[in-house]
């Protein structure tokens, strides 16, 4: 990614984050867990409710997450708010630290890992068009 690149990726970011916090409450935020002490999504902006083509939120990935090999059908971008994150796309390993991010898009194949010796991770993460979200809440569980 070049740095002009870069650049309007973290505009889009905070663009999008500012959005969901300025539309939703925090009592609006819904949350899902992969499973007891597994990664936890905190849905900060449900896009196709609020007529929106975005979906944002906050990922919490614990220490020791492998989330294994699988692709999305839309475009994740990550931005690395605390913590490491090894993130392997299409095999290609890339080890990001706060304020850097990541990209993946469809058919790449990605990977998140953390350090089971280290600290959790958490990262906003923008799903574009939206409904991501929503499909990832489908299969994990309601969190408190």
């Amino acid at each position: 990614m070049t740095r002009r690149q870069r650049a309007y990726a973290i505009v889009a970011c905070l663009a999008c984050f500012g959005a969901g916090m300025f539309a939703q409450t925090a009592t609006d935020i819904v949350s899902y867990q992969s499973g007891p002490n597994g990664t936890r999504l905190d849905v900060l902006f449900d896009g196709p409710t609020m007529g929106a083509e975005v979906d944002v939120g906050q990922l919490t990935f614990p220490p020791g997450t492998n989330s294994g090999d699988h692709s999305h059908g839309v475009i994740e971008i990550f931005y690395i708010l605390e913590g490491t994150l090894e993130h392997v796309v299409n095999g290609e390993s890339h080890i990001l630290t706060k304020g850097m991010l990541g990209y993946v898009k469809p058919p790449d194949v990605v990977n998140h890992i953390v350090d089971p010796d280290g600290p959790p991770t958490k990262a906003l993460v923008i799903w574009a068009p939206g409904g991501e979200a929503a499909e990832i809440g489908s299969r994990w569980q309601r969190a408190p």
